[in-house]
């Protein structure tokens, strides 16, 4: 596989892909979709890493004064020759991320956006030597690229200025590209001054966006959008693209037979059922899509090893607050909800498309839980489960990887909770280190009684068995002067969780199993057995604990049945 093309994880340079020998998924035929509806100005709203940056690199490359046509050869947009000798290389391009706008205070996020436009400029430096710009225009376009802006109004203009001096120099109208428009906006909700950069960026997009005749159209990409009367007001013809629009679906993120064509390139056509478990499930319109952060990436874990063991990529380069928020706001209907959902079915809930940040600080419950939804959805954590309503959508939760992100925020606000109970979690541990097995059951089905629980349907019962397995490692991994290991190997088998107290020689196994419907003392039974007959006391034994206890955990929905017995040094 050495002579295969380098994966392109993380490059969202399209000139970069094109000429350095990495796999491109062509996704070129959305220049002609956006030529052929756009608007003046255009919000595209994708959860984080489905294509955005690059997708925009990519309109760059094609729309830019002096691009290089060869990048295109072989592409789907080459095919449409009369659109290309129209509009290839035709127009000056301003391109801006925002991606990287924040700081803990207004003036730090306030001076980064500065640069950020600085950068720009300077790229256009060319300007300086146009003879059709006059001096004054030269003065003000240089303190800009100088960064030497004197009022926050002269930043508030400096998009549109540099729009009408692009537009003086090539006579030709320009177009304007914004990446990750709401990130700004997501910090300084975080950090306390949310008004000032919504203010802000409101007088930046409006100067630029709003009756610019030097403007052709505007391409602006985010992960929510922001109510129009926060953002975007008196914009004309202003379209949004959400992911319930069926056009332009197929553009963010890749499809069924893209990941086909990729993994059967890589020489891994038979990882793509797992593949679509994991990162499969999203519904943008009415299309099916993955992920292409994590098929990227898990394609090249594959690469390294064969057998390397699916993980969740898009879960570390995301915020997981959302979900965390959610929990800790939540009903007794939203529990039940969360427990639908962890279980595969589906949840119908009325979402609001245009939010502002400020909506998330409502005192009235109801609305704080229907803007959560709304952000849940529009973040990636929810998909459609079939064709909305109107605004009644049935969300579903999309795959295996984000499902595993709501089992660990359940579980991480599950141990917080349990654990804040000191005197009943001091309890379950003295239980554990005596063996008593009722003091457990009885602890154990008090805590789960106010938590969240897999309901019976189709999950697997493996992945039923590890919710619980992590609710109670959690528990045990708290008592941190204990040994404590998961799925660790011992005798001839692997135990789920091993537990080692030196300082009194004594040493636990803990065997859990789900119950399915309710079958406790069976499912009780075949994890003892399993015990016995794997020999899972073989490596305590030999760290010399003198007593072994072993525990069959059966649990079904909030219940479990605990079953023990005891190894003694004298039956060693």
């Amino acid at each position: 596989m050495k002579d295969k093309k380098k994966l392109p994880i993380g490059e969202e340079f399209f000139s970069n892909i094109r000429t350095k020998g990495f796999y491109y998924v062509d996704k070129t035929y959305f220049i002609s979709e956006l030529l052929r509806t756009r608007g003046s100005i255009n919000l595209f709203t994708r959860p984080r890493r489905f294509g955005k940056s690059l997708n925009l690199d990519m309109l760059k490359a094609f729309f830019e004064i002096g691009t290089d046509a060869a990048l295109f050869e072989g592409l789907e947009i080459a095919k449409e020759r009369e659109l290309c000798k129209q509009h290839m290389g035709k127009y000056p391009v301003i391109f801006i991320s925002l991606k990287d706008i924040e700081g803990e205070d207004f003036q730090t996020a306030y001076e980064t956006l500065c640069t950020v436009i600085s950068e720009e400029a300077a790229r256009l430096d060319f300007l300086l030597e146009s003879s059709r710009l006059t001096p004054y225009d030269k003065t003000k376009f240089q303190r800009l690229v100088e960064n030497q802006l004197e009022k926050p109004s002269e930043l508030h203009n400096s998009l549109k200025m540099l729009t009408r001096l692009l537009r003086k120099h090539y006579g030709t109208s320009v177009i304007i590209l914004i990446d990750e428009y709401d990130v700004p906006l997501d910090k300084a909700y975080q950090n306390g001054y949310y008004p000032q950069m919504i203010n802000l960026i409101r007088s930046l997009f409006s100067q630029a966006l709003k009756t610019n005749e030097n403007l052709e159209f505007a391409v602006i990409t985010g992960c929510l959008q922001i109510a129009r009367e926060s953002i975007f007001t008196g914009l004309n013809n202003f379209k949004i693209r959400t992911v319930s629009d069926i056009r332009f679906a197929e553009y963010f993120g890749f499809t069924d037979d893209e990941v086909t064509d990729l993994l059967n390139y890589y020489g891994l056509g038979e990882k793509f059922e797992q593949f679509k478990e994991w990162y499969d499930g999203y519904r943008f319109g009415n299309t099916h899509i993955y992920c292409p952060w994590d098929v990227l990436n898990q394609c090249d874990k594959f690469r390294e090893s064969i057998n390397a063991p699916m993980e969740s990529h898009w879960e570390n380069s995301s915020s997981n607050h959302i979900i965390k928020d959610i929990l800790e706001h939540s009903t007794v209907t939203t529990k039940a909800e969360i427990e639908t959902l962890i279980s595969g079915e589906w949840v119908e809930k009325p979402l609001i498309s245009g939010l502002t940040y400020s909506d998330f600080n409502s005192t009235e419950p109801q609305n704080r839980q229907t803007y959560l939804w709304s952000l849940l959805f529009a973040t990636g954590y929810l998909t459609d489960a079939a064709e909305p309503a109107g605004k009644i959508h049935k969300l579903i939760i999309p795959n295996r990887e984000i499902l595993e992100i709501y089992e660990d925020r359940v579980r991480a606000w599950f141990e917080a909770k349990t654990l804040s109970n000191t005197e009943h979690w001091q309890k379950f541990c003295t239980a554990v280190k005596e063996g008593d097995g009722k003091t457990i059951q009885s602890l154990f089905n008090l805590f789960m009684s106010d938590s969240i629980s897999i309901r019976d349907t189709y999950i697997n019962k493996r992945m039923k068995e590890n919710f619980y397995h992590g609710m109670l490692l959690g528990l045990i991994k708290a008592e941190g002067s204990w040994i404590v290991k998961s799925n660790a190997e011992s005798g001839i088998g692997y135990t789920d969780i091993m537990i080692m107290i030196p300082s009194e020689k004594i040493g636990c196994i803990m065997e859990v199993k789900y119950a399915e419907n309710g079958a406790f003392d069976s499912v009780c039974s075949q994890a003892m057995k399993q015990i016995q007959d794997e020999s899972y006391e073989t490596v305590l034994k030999q760290e010399g604990m003198q007593t072994i206890h072993k525990f069959g955990i059966a649990c079904y929905k909030k219940n479990c049945k605990v079953t023990h017995c005891k190894t003694t040094a004298k039956s060693v």
